[in-house]
């Protein structure tokens, strides 16, 4: 997968025509790529530069989050006719070849991993340890189960942190600290990476909360309000628009002052920490 979002034919041949081809239709619209970005400016943070071996694993985590919204768009799921502007794979394809897509993009990104050239072994082995972590039980899987469980209560802002925490912030903070590690980053210096990362990923999935209800399913690429037919618990149902608003800025704030050790160098990565909470779309 090319971080610069542009559109790429599948990064592996299989040896199955239609999975190969659904795998390609996954992968041609890659939307944003922030966790890639994540990672590759993070890794600039502490080198210096953007170093490849960064690249290389922002790549496999978009492997990851791709997997994570085919899967999460299934009919058994969230049940989603529409990601990134156009036709879900299963509904594209069928629910099988969707499923096995996923399952073969989660392997494909540890493979991706460990055949990086620039990482040494000792950076491998914390590179699949955090990011097999950041999607399993104590990550993603177990912030969907909670999500899911949610469903038609109504939770805290604090219940709702330790929720997105896990579903979509595990994810995001994988992606900085990934960067932190292919840079050789002290202990100190993760530490506030991953600070960053805690809270911007909050305040990502805060507004996620907000444009789901304000913004057309043509701006997100997805189906809007799906969060409300869903009786989903959300910032926006606990707070209210302008009070989640408010959060989110509360949270950037944080997520910036975490990064000011690091003076001018960390000055792109508090740029894409402020586009992640003011985007209108």
């Amino acid at each position: 997968m090319d971080t610069s979002g542009r559109k790429l034919s599948s990064p592996i041949d299989c040896s199955d025509s239609r999975l190969d081809e659904a795998l390609t239709y996954a992968l041609s619209n890659p939307g944003k790529q922030l966790r890639s970005r994540l990672c590759r400016v993070t890794s600039a943070v502490v080198a210096g530069c953007e170093l490849p071996s960064a690249a290389r694993a922002g790549e496999a985590i978009e492997f990851l989050h791709t997997y994570s919204l085919i899967h999460d768009d299934l009919p058994s799921m969230d049940d989603d006719d529409l990601r990134r502007g156009k036709a879900t794979v299963h509904k594209a394809y069928d629910e099988a070849t969707a499923i096995l897509v996923g399952d073969g993009l989660q392997a494909l990104a540890f493979e991706w991993i460990v055949d990086t050239p620039d990482l040494a072994p000792l950076q491998q082995v914390q590179l699949v340890k955090l990011l097999s972590k950041s999607v399993g039980f104590d990550g993603m899987v177990g912030g969907q189960a909670m999500d899911i469980a949610a469903e038609g209560q109504s939770l805290a802002p604090v219940q709702l942190a330790q929720v997105h925490a896990r579903k979509t912030g595990a994810l995001i903070e994988a992606s900085v600290v990934a960067g932190a590690i292919c840079a050789n980053a002290t202990d100190a210096q993760q530490a506030s990476l991953s600070t960053f990362a805690q809270r911007i990923g909050l305040a990502f999935q805060v507004m996620d909360d907000v444009l789901d209800v304000t913004a057309t399913s043509e701006e997100l690429g997805k189906t809007a309000g799906k969060d409300i037919d869903a009786e989903k618990s959300t910032y926006v149902a606990s707070m209210g628009i302008e009070g989640a608003r408010d959060y989110a800025e509360t949270l950037l704030s944080e997520a910036l002052e975490a990064l000011n050790e690091f003076g001018d160098a960390a000055s792109e990565l508090k740029q894409l920490g402020r586009l992640m909470v003011h985007r209108s779309f």
